[in-house]
């Protein structure tokens, strides 16, 4: 059996738990959610059996190096600025690592340490700039081979807002922290 760390049991991780919960069933793995509020992350667990809920403050090394060795695989859905701190623990113990948040240029700077160690680490896998820009390059290419021309284009991304909530310029529901955001917004995209 495959033992799965997830740290950090927040509104962005909740799709993810429940999703891996479902997936553990039918693939026979077993998923530790590992979260400060422990009452938290037991109520994301319920009563499936494939999981278990366990506290931890990630800012501690030592806990955090435990609990990561006893693990196959880590999920990180811990703030962006935490995520060096686990890759590197990662890299020492020699466990694979997943996040949803963009490549740091300190984390990049692990990459030839993981691949000469056979370990995976898999950073931003989700919507922005994942799903979206898949979907857009659909379209894209679905007006192209019809012979239309693209003068524009505007992706916005988040979530669908019922009309009724509707209230904002932007047509936009924030579904992830709104501060990371920001962050994002000031990184190095390129077009």
């Amino acid at each position: 059996m495959q033992n799965l760390l997830i740290i950090g049991a927040g509104r962005s991780a909740t799709v993810l738990i429940n999703y891996i919960l479902e997936q553990a069933r039918q693939h026979n793995f077993f998923v530790t959610i590992a979260d400060a509020d422990i009452a938290l992350a037991q109520q994301k667990i319920g009563k499936n059996p494939n999981g278990r809920a366990i506290w931890l403050d990630a800012s501690k090394p030592n806990d955090r190096r435990d609990i990561i060795s006893r693990h196959d695989v880590v999920v990180s859905m811990l703030p962006p600025q935490m995520h060096l701190d686990v890759a590197q623990d990662c890299i020492a113990l020699g466990k694979h690592m997943v996040t949803a948040s963009y490549v740091s240029k300190q984390v990049f700077r692990l990459g030839d340490e993981a691949r000469q160690r056979a370990l995976v680490f898999m950073n931003e896998l989700g919507l922005d700039p994942g799903i979206d820009h898949m979907s857009a390059m659909q379209r894209i290419d679905r007006i192209k081979a019809k012979g239309g021309k693209i003068t524009a284009f505007y992706s916005y991304t988040g979530g669908l807002v019922a009309p009724e909530s509707d209230n904002n310029p932007w047509h936009y529901k924030f579904s992830w922290n709104p501060r990371n955001v920001v962050l994002a917004g000031q990184g190095t995209a390129q077009f």
